[in-house]
């Protein structure tokens, strides 16, 4: 079992306005070739705002921070407090140019680290298979 490992931002997400984009570190430009094929990404990036040693321990909270909201495990939640503090959102491209991709929108802060970056594959599973928990499924 691996004790512990390092990871590297590939780039930051950088927010003005309604321009939203991940700026890619040049050295990773190579890895964007054929990006633009896809409609969405799926883009992995750090809660770094949250990194800190409290937040790491915290196993449980109120989903949405509602606290209405059933007490859950953090792994069956999208919380920003979790032992590791990887978020990942579907965006829609607008555009790849260069080194940088206009996104639609993402649920992250300006300077946010971005770790990774896949193409969005459709799902495979039909909606009838899925299952959500009640406090996802019901009024918000």
């Amino acid at each position: 079992m691996c004790g512990s490992f390092q990871v590297h931002p590939i780039g930051w997400i950088r927010k003005a306005g309604n321009d939203v984009r991940i700026d890619i570190d040049p050295a990773f430009r190579d890895g964007l070739l054929g990006l633009e094929g896809f409609s969405h990404i799926i883009v992995c990036y750090w809660f770094h705002e949250n990194d800190n040693p409290d937040d790491r321990r915290r196993l449980q909270v109120h989903p949405m921070k509602n606290p209405s909201n059933p007490l859950t495990g953090v792994f069956a939640t999208h919380a920003p407090v979790r032992p590791n503090l990887i978020a990942m959102s579907t965006c829609r491209v607008i555009s790849v140019t260069g080194t940088m991709i206009r996104i639609d929108a993402i649920d992250a802060r300006n300077g946010t680290p971005v770790i990774d970056i896949k193409g969005y594959l459709p799902d495979q599973l039909k909606s009838s298979e899925i299952r959500v928990p009640d406090w996802l499924s019901g009024p918000r």
